[in-house]
Order: structure tokens, then C-alpha cells, then sequence
């Protein structure tokens, strides 16, 4: 009975190209069905916005948050079937390959979710990967927009959830996963709900504990990476509690708010101008991956 029920859940045969454009034509477009009702939720927070006068949404600001999140969905979708190929390569080389099966969706997601804490706290250390990341904190104001500021390039960090194609999860598993994922980070950036019960913010990355994540005080920065399970910056040492008022944004921000080619791509130049002018491998070596708060004070430095 035991090896029936494993064979039932382990062991499936391999995807084959022509069976990868009908797992990409059918998966569900979960982030598409959902659109309507976050454009709703937005609409809704920006009119009690402002009939309380509370200045959470400035047009440039808003209008860059929208043509980033278009532009990231677009791409999303162009790549949709190259990204979904690169998981069954690594799917086809496991001899553990699951069968689609739902009740994976939940470890799945955790072990998604951990490789994502990851992905998060190392594109805050290393600057090429900041360069990636820093289009979601740009903006100086804290709304429900803010969750459509996702590089156009962060599609690259595919690399990091690959642990979770070697368990041998299902790849429709994987992107249903990967979608609900950010589909969670919507509602987490808000203003309008305050601390939850103690048990909901111990274990989840509520409002509360990201809008921590996105303050540019110095006992905010670099804190509760945690997409879903804020319980990952306890463990490791990298939980913030929301204290003071937190003041959004990057320690310099940027002045082309709405531009959606220069808030993705500012930082990509800046590397690059830094790159020119080093006069080292170590030095590139620094401009490149170094920690972006080292490499800002050097910068400063520089200018003394």
C-alpha cells in the first residue's frame, strides 16, 4: 500500500518540448484573473486617500509604479515559456519527479518561500542584485502600487528557486506557487492596516512587518525579508519590529519618479560608470557585488 502511494507521487515520466507549450498554454494566469480586483483595491485606497487628505499617492509616483507593472507583466509573459522551459530541464533530471498533485502546492510554497528569503536578503547585499531589487523600494510613498514595482529584469533570479525544481515538484506546481507568491506581497503594502493579532505577526510578513522591510532608517534597513513567513527573520536573525514612523524610500532617492526606464535601470548605469572608472579587478569586483551601503559610503568618500 506504502509503495503504491509513493508510486502515485513520485516517479513521473519525464516532459517532453511538445508537452512544455501545452503546460504553458493551459497553467492558469492566476496574476491575469487577479488584476481586476487589485486595480479595485487600488482605486479604493487612493479615493479614501484622498478624501482623508493623506497624501499617499503622488501622480508621478503612481503613474511609475503602474508602467513598471505593466512592463513587468509583459516580459513575464513574453518569457513565460523560456522560464517555464529552464524548470523542466531541471525537473527532467531528478529521478524524484512528482505528479501534479495539489496537495504539493503547500510544501511547495514554503520551500519556495525560504529559497525567496534568500533571493530577498541577497539582493539588499550585493549590488549587482540590488540593481534588480532597488525598483521596488524607490518610491517615497507607501501604497498598494508600490506591490506593481518589480524589475524588469528580476526574471534572472530564477536561479535562486532551482533547489525547489530539484525536489522534484510538478513545474505547473512551481509557477502556481511562484504566482500566488506575489500575489501575497499585494496586500502587505498598505498603510491602512495596522498591527494584527500577535500570532498573525509572529508567523506572516503582515503590513506591519513589511512596511518595516522598506523604511531607510538605518534599525529598518536590511530588515524582515520574508515574503509570506516572517518567521524566516527570526530564525535568522534579520526581524525588525515597527517601531517609529517608518520614512519610505532608498537613503537617495530618485528624482525621475516617473520614468519606467530609468527607475529600472539607474542603478545597471551607475554600475556601470563605477565600473569604467576602476582602476582594479578588485575595485570592479567591489562595484559590482560589493554590499551597496559599502559602496555608497566609498562613493561619498570619494567626493571628500
Amino acid at each position: 500500500m506504502e509503495n503504491n502511494t509513493l508510486t502515485n507521487w513520485f516517479g513521473a515520466p519525464e516532459i517532453t518540448y511538445g508537452q512544455i507549450k501545452d503546460i504553458s498554454k493551459n497553467s492558469p494566469e492566476i496574476i491575469v484573473w487577479a488584476a481586476p480586483v487589485m486595480f479595485f483595491f487600488v482605486l479604493l485606497e487612493w479615493y479614501i486617500s484622498y478624501k482623508e487628505n493623506k497624501q499617499l499617492y503622488k501622480k508621478a509616483e503612481t503613474l511609475g509604479s503602474v508602467l513598471v507593472g505593466i512592463g513587468n507583466v509583459t516580459i513575464a509573459f513574453a518569457l513565460k515559456f523560456v522560464l517555464l522551459s529552464l524548470i523542466v530541464i531541471v525537473y527532467n533530471l531528478v529521478p524524484w519527479r512528482m505528479y501534479f498533485n495539489w496537495w504539493a502546492i503547500l510544501p511547495c510554497y514554503i520551500i519556495f518561500d525560504f529559497c525567496s528569503y534568500w533571493a530577498h536578503r541577497i539582493s539588499h547585499q550585493q549590488r549587482f542584485w540590488w540593481a534588480t531589487h532597488v525598483v521596488h523600494h524607490s518610491s517615497e510613498h507607501y501604497n498598494l502600487t508600490v506591490s506593481f514595482r518589480l524589475s524588469w529584469v528580476q526574471h534572472i533570479k530564477i536561479i535562486f528557486f532551482v533547489p525547489v525544481a530539484l525536489l522534484g515538484f510538478h513545474p505547473i506546481i512551481f509557477f502556481i506557487v511562484n504566482q500566488v507568491a506575489v500575489l501575497f506581497q499585494f496586500w502587505v503594502h498598505t498603510e491602512y492596516i495596522g498591527r494584527l493579532h500577535p500570532v498573525i505577526e509572529y508567523i506572516f510578513a503582515t503590513p506591519s512587518n513589511h512596511r518595516v522591510h522598506h523604511g531607510s532608517q538605518e534599525k529598518y534597513i536590511n530588515k524582515n525579508f520574508a515574503a509570506t513567513f516572517i518567521l524566516w527573520n527570526r530564525i535568522f536573525g534579520t526581524y525588525q519590529k515597527e517601531e517609529e514612523k517608518v520614512k519610505y524610500g532608498v537613503t537617495h532617492n530618485i528624482e525621475n519618479k516617473a520614468n519606467p526606464f530609468y527607475i529600472n535601470f539607474h542603478e545597471f548605469a551607475d554600475i556601470w560608470k563605477d565600473l569604467r572608472g576602476a582602476k582594479t579587478w578588485n575595485k570592479k569586483w567591489f562595484y559590482l557585488f560589493g554590499n551597496p551601503i559599502a559602496v555608497a559610503k566609498e562613493k561619498e568618500k570619494r567626493k571628500l
